[in-house]
């Protein structure tokens, strides 16, 4: 980071309405875009923040994009989690470097890659996506973002059940499943006793019955909400909401395994003869 664009690596280009492209660096190629021709070459060697103009002598400004600015330009097949619920996976579920997560489905992998950098190298995922061609795009994502899968991900196909058998344990477990709670019952052996469970789930049905499960299970502390992010127009004459925000996209739900599960029904109160 801060070094000068080089072959290879991927810019965000912002035309004069705050439009964003995803481009990656070719020498010798030129990208075209409904606002010209821009040959590449300009900005290989230049720093961050440089403009560049098209043949047509349209302004481009080149930044490095972020890990958001990615999961919103890259190739999708399932549906990704947004960058406005990824961070609040991340705080509430509280995934710290070197957790060991566990994550099901994988989808595009937008959720992947997020946790992959907040474990790091010292930590571990384990994503299962029971969809091949799912399974296929997402290490295609991580492999254009970090230029290879990160060795501490590892990409699964099959039923995140599967891993009952194996004796792993993990810190969390992050769902994006439509029936989490009926892979509870595989899950929660592998997941060590304080650690904690998030599941992200589009519908209030879903939620119910999954927090239902949870509090049979014996999980504690469980919470849900949602995430809504609205931005706003700030000029020198007026500051407004946007006319457009994003609102809702699932709903979180998080819990922390409880050291056993509790009784099935309370017991029944003694009497005064102990009876």
């Amino acid at each position: 980071m801060g070094a000068p664009f080089e072959p290879g690596e991927r810019v965000m280009l912002l035309d004069a309405r705050g439009r964003r492209y995803m481009v990656r660096l070719e020498r010798g190629r030129t990208w075209h875009y409904h606002g010209g021709a821009l040959p590449l070459d300009l900005l290989l060697g230049e720093e961050e923040g440089t403009v560049v103009y098209a043949a047509s002598g349209a302004a481009l400004v080149a930044y490095r994009p972020r890990l958001a600015d990615f999961i919103l330009k890259m190739p999708r097949g399932a549906q990704v989690v947004y960058p406005k619920d990824l961070g609040a996976i991340l705080v509430y579920a509280d995934v710290f470097p070197g957790a060991r997560v566990l994550e099901a489905g994988t989808g595009s992998g937008s959720l992947t890659l997020v946790l992959a950098r907040a474990v790091g190298p010292e930590g571990r995922v384990v994503s299962y996506e029971v969809r091949p061609e799912f399974r296929d795009k997402a290490m295609a994502n991580l492999e254009s973002f970090h230029g290879k899968v990160p060795a501490w991900v590892d990409l699964r196909a099959g039923d995140v059940r599967e891993v009952a058998g194996t004796g792993e344990a993990y810190d969390r477990v992050v769902l994006d499943l439509p029936e989490p709670w009926a892979v509870l019952p595989a899950l929660s052996p592998a997941l060590r006793p304080g650690g904690i469970l998030c599941a992200y789930l589009p519908t209030t049905i879903q939620v119910q019955q999954t927090v239902l499960a949870l509090e049979a299970a014996g999980y504690r502390l469980a919470e849900t909400f949602e995430v809504l992010v609205r931005s706003w127009h700030v000029t020198e004459r007026s500051v407004r909401p946007d006319h457009r925000m994003v609102a809702h996209t699932g709903f979180l739900t998080v819990a922390r395994r409880g050291a056993e599960a509790p009784p099935a029904d309370p017991p029944t109160p003694l009497g005064p003869d102990g009876v």
